[in-house]
């Protein structure tokens, strides 16, 4: 039985696609064994796109191998109250947009790689989720789970 909502941003997809190993792949497996339900927001997916066409085009086929193994839902777009929300916690607004897919979609954890706007963004303890890397989430989800 799934019962925690877990948001990836494109920086953890990114790992997965590129690593069979680590953090952000066990993610998936997790998410593939159903033991967590894993989201995404139309603009992590269209960031993801973005960065694998610059960095890594031959690995889109992979991508979309690990989105449907993994069960990743897609949100809804954000709604405006969550980008205003988002928008006073996150100064980079291109990270504020992907916090406010994750609010829009009321997840548990938002998982990323970003330490600079947001793992270590002292404001996002005001958000309704926590946010950590990888393996902190993983860690997370061993103290809920088991």
């Amino acid at each position: 039985m799934v019962s925690k909502c877990i948001f990836l941003d494109t920086s953890v997809l990114f790992a997965a696609v590129l690593s069979e190993t680590g953090g952000a792949r066990q993610l998936l497996k997790l998410g593939e064994a159903g033991v967590i339900a894993l989201w995404v927001g139309p603009g992590v997916l269209a960031e993801m796109d973005a960065v694998l066409t610059r960095k890594s085009p031959a690995s889109k086929g992979s991508l979309a191998i690990l989105l449907d193994r993994a069960r990743i839902h897609v949100g809804p777009s954000p709604e405006p109250a969550a980008c205003v929300q988002a928008q006073a916690v996150v100064a980079y607004t291109p990270d504020a947009n992907i916090v406010a897919e994750a609010l829009t979609t009321q997840v548990d954890y938002f998982v990323s790689l970003d330490r600079q706007h947001l793992v270590n963004n002292p404001q996002a303890q005001t958000l309704p989720f926590l946010i950590g890397t990888p393996g902190d989430c993983l860690a997370w989800l061993r103290a809920q789970l088991f």
